[in-house]
């Protein structure tokens, strides 16, 4: 099983009302919910690790995990409110206002940590889980124990606006990113950790921190694996954005690789060290079909795996 550590929230997507008046329509997601959706529709084993709520909303956060095949069992429940996030889109790119307040995913803490079941193989970090308080300090701690009994990935998909204290949360984030097997980051996310550069030789500086894998996506270009002994690039599939948006595509790209290295057998810390030029690009590219399909319509709503 691939234990996915971070938020799920309602992504309140600005939309009409039959008679044309501006409404937001309640969506279930969350950068690593959406992760962990993928990788259950993708066939999968597939856990979920956060703070839920018992609130109306975090009901159907559950529910929307339960019919993708993703278990909550981990998952701490309290009263706190669920997190929100208003969603506009421009041009088909998400732009979001968050009200996290004092929720059920903030509200996670180092005494929330479980101990993982045997059947758990990976586990996955990422999202504004990690920019700040309690939770960010539990995930971190996870991650840090789990690193070397686990293969472990981090996309820690940087919203700026987000972050309380940078220094604080630069710090965190190369702790992680330096202890991960795999990190996942777009340019923007790779330009705000390193600076600006080529993308190649900033990929490669953050390998030489310790990961064995960095995956570098390049929006409509499409995305790099970086590894000791190559470097492998996969275009992306181009899918026309009209009627559609950008809404879980990272996610669901990290669900592809994920699924791509299970489904190959790859899935131990020693495998990953040693990941062939050809199974990296597979993965790569089974990320990149699934979120092509992803991008292809509304929301986060990543496939099947009958649909690939």
């Amino acid at each position: 099983m691939i234990l996915n550590c971070g938020e799920a929230l309602i992504d309140m997507v600005a939309g009409k009302t039959s008679d044309d008046q501006a409404a937001f329509v309640p969506h279930s997601g969350g950068a690593v919910m959406n992760t962990a959706v993928a990788l259950g529709r993708l066939g999968v084993p597939s856990g979920f690790f956060a703070g839920l709520s018992s609130d109306f909303f975090g009901a159907q956060l559950k529910a929307h995990l339960e019919a993708s095949h993703v278990s909550y069992d981990l998952c701490p429940i309290s009263d706190a409110a669920t997190t929100l996030a208003f969603v506009q889109l421009v041009n088909g790119q998400a732009k979001y206002t968050f009200f996290d307040e004092n929720t059920a995913l903030r509200g996670l803490s180092t005494n929330d940590i479980p101990t993982l079941p045997d059947d758990i193989d990976a586990l996955f970090f990422g999202g504004i889980s990690l920019a700040y308080g309690s939770c960010a300090e539990a995930y971190e701690a996870m991650l840090l124990s789990a690193t070397d009994t686990h293969v472990t990935m981090i996309d820690p998909n940087i919203r700026p606006s987000f972050v309380r204290d940078e220094a604080s949360f630069r710090a965190r984030i190369e702790r992680m990113v330096s202890a991960s097997d795999i990190v996942k980051l777009s340019d923007e996310d790779l330009e705000w950790i390193a600076g600006a550069g080529d993308i190649a030789t900033n990929a490669r500086a953050l390998l030489a921190k310790g990961p064995k894998l960095v995956l570098i996506t390049q929006g409509s270009e499409g995305a790099t694996a970086y590894h000791a002994d190559y470097d492998v690039f996969v275009p992306t599939i181009p899918v026309d954005l009209s009627n559609s948006d950008t809404i879980g595509a990272g996610d669901t790209f990290n669900a592809g690789v994920l699924a791509s290295l299970h489904e190959a057998g790859l899935m131990n810390k020693e495998a990953i060290a040693n990941l062939s030029k050809q199974d990296a690009e597979n993965a790569v590219s089974y990320g990149m079909k699934a979120a092509s399909i992803t991008v292809s319509r509304k929301g986060a709503n990543p496939p099947w795996k009958h649909e690939l």
